[in-house]
């Protein structure tokens, strides 16, 4: 039996995290499935400890043991790099220890973390662990922000005029502050709508889907998913 839960950040954290997560299983898995999202996550666990997962630029595999235990924070595309002090192009498609970045820090943390007696502890543990930024995101954390309200449809120009930058410059800057080049991510996250639009249709219409994710047409939205996924649409959600 598997279950994987979502919690909202506090309102004062909202713009930086998604949520917090939970994911227990009462067996092994193998092989599961994680698509790109365009987020960086810091996750725990009580074997691996607490971890960094950098942005996915495809679809990753994981492995999970009999009574895993996890949680973990989902920081928003290009606002995880306050938090870490590093540059999330340094995690892209890895996954590394949060020790080698917050030291003494993640120490603490994990040992709080630890002691928790429930898994809904911990995530509220992880949260209360984010300390919110003095400043608001500057201008290319919002250029990002715009284009993951946009799905990933905006046109690359236009983000780097709103800041301020060169096509050039922004590309680099978004590499740094997301893990991904804007065109990368924009697809990503295009295909994530993709995503949660199948997730939500009782019967799926992916010509229909391909359209309101943002899609030129059918062929294009499976095109982009056998990339990131290396299956086909109609075998992921066959359920649908």
């Amino acid at each position: 039996m598997q279950s994987y839960r979502e919690y909202r950040p506090p309102a004062s954290l909202s713009r930086w995290i998604e949520c917090a997560w939970t994911f227990r299983s009462g067996m092994a898995v193998s092989n599961s499935r994680v698509p790109p999202d365009g987020c960086l996550d810091i996750f725990y666990d009580r074997g691996s400890g607490l971890r960094v997962v950098g942005t996915m630029s495809t679809e990753q595999r994981f492995d999970y043991p009999d009574g895993a235990w996890l949680t973990g924070i989902r920081f928003r595309p290009g606002m995880a790099r306050i938090f870490l002090h590093a540059s999330p192009a340094l995690f892209t498609d890895v996954t590394a220890p949060l020790e080698n970045l917050w030291r003494s820090r993640a120490n603490e943390l994990k040992n709080r973390l630890d002691d928790a007696i429930c898994i809904s502890d911990c995530a509220r543990i992880l949260l209360a662990a984010i300390p919110v930024p003095e400043a608001s995101p500057d201008p290319v954390q919002k250029a990002i922000e715009a284009l993951a309200n946009a799905g990933g449809n905006m046109d690359v120009d236009v983000l780097a005029s709103h800041a301020n930058l060169s096509p050039r410059q922004f590309r680099r800057r978004c590499l740094e502050e997301s893990g991904l080049t804007p065109k990368r991510l924009g697809r990503v996250l295009r295909f994530r709508r993709a995503c949660g639009i199948a997730g939500m249709a009782g019967q799926a219409n992916w010509a229909d889907i391909a359209v309101e994710a943002g899609y030129f047409d059918q062929a294009h939205f499976i095109r982009d998913f056998r990339e990131f996924t290396g299956a086909a649409p109609m075998s992921v959600f066959s359920n649908t």
